[in-house]
């Protein structure tokens, strides 16, 4: 099943089930997707926006709502905090589960092979090779320090 059809039936469930929470949520997903679906029509991609794209666009919530609860607990604002990793919640629930470190190793490994990455130079292929393949399941702001190490 497609994820924009998964998003959508839970849009509808959430409507019968009155969770004004997780509706809202639901929605905005639907009105980031959606305007990216816009923009990329303005580039001349008559389909809109592709899985790993959707994916994008829900890790990147994802990454907004941390951050935005993180300066909620700071400003003493823990009822707001606990909204966003509510939020959180629902978004990640579309997303597919997140690798271990372990296995963020072993893919920063096999990316490296898989370019024939030798320097620090490199960099730039081997995060490419990784977001395609891993968008969704690994931070990688995360990643990023960790191919600079086996490249440096």
């Amino acid at each position: 099943m497609q994820l924009r059809d998964q998003i959508t039936g839970a849009l509808k469930q959430a409507m019968k089930d009155r969770d004004a929470d997780r509706l809202s949520t639901l929605r905005l997903i639907n009105a980031a997707i959606k305007d990216r679906d816009i923009a990329a029509r303005g580039d001349g991609r008559e389909d809109g926006v592709d899985e790993a794209e959707v994916l994008a666009i829900l890790g990147k919530m994802v990454k907004q709502r941390q951050e935005s609860a993180r300066a909620y607990e700071e400003g003493g604002r823990i009822d707001l905090a606990e909204q966003e990793r509510h939020e959180i919640g629902y978004i990640e629930a579309f997303l597919p589960r997140q690798l271990e470190e372990e296995e963020v190793a072993a893919a920063i490994d096999a990316a490296i092979a898989e370019v024939g990455a030798e320097s620090i130079r490199d960099m730039g292929k081997v995060m490419g090779v990784l977001k395609g393949k891993y968008t969704g399941q690994m931070d990688f702001g995360a990643a990023g320090p960790m191919v600079k190490d086996k490249l440096g």
